[in-house]
């Protein structure tokens, strides 16, 4: 039985950026050796778009209001992205110190189906 997923986020500067998922995200971490951080991250979900090739991946945060959570980032110095509008939620971008991008994103309506159980869902606490 799967119990987990690991991320794997590769970075110019990989120091900057586990200090910012440890200083400015907040995310609790345990040192692997050497100052490898490992973090704890929020229960999450997996998707698969199409493409013409395999490719990178990406890192999208979710958030309950894409509003509330930029305003609370930017207090902390992290500018985001213009936000875009999408049939399946508002998103913007956070530059990482090591100049990698990582998405954080409002999820739509659609997720909030009457008895849905999505991961989404439960980590927003909705019902």
């Amino acid at each position: 039985m799967i119990s987990g997923a690991h991320v794997i986020v590769y970075s110019k500067d990989a120091e900057a950026d586990r200090a910012f998922f440890r200083d400015v995200l907040g995310f609790k971490s345990v040192d692997a050796g050497h100052g490898w951080l490992i973090f704890a991250l929020p229960p999450g979900e997996a998707a698969f778009h199409p493409a013409s090739e395999n490719g990178p991946h990406e890192l999208y945060f979710m958030c309950d209001s894409l509003k509330s959570e930029m305003d609370a980032l930017a207090k902390k110095g992290v500018k985001c992205s213009k936000v875009e509008e999408a049939r399946w939620g508002s998103i913007t971008k956070m530059k990482l110190p090591g100049g990698g991008e990582v998405g954080l994103y409002q999820p739509g309506n659609q997720r909030k189906v009457v008895g849905a159980r999505f991961s989404t869902s439960l980590f927003l606490g909705l019902r």
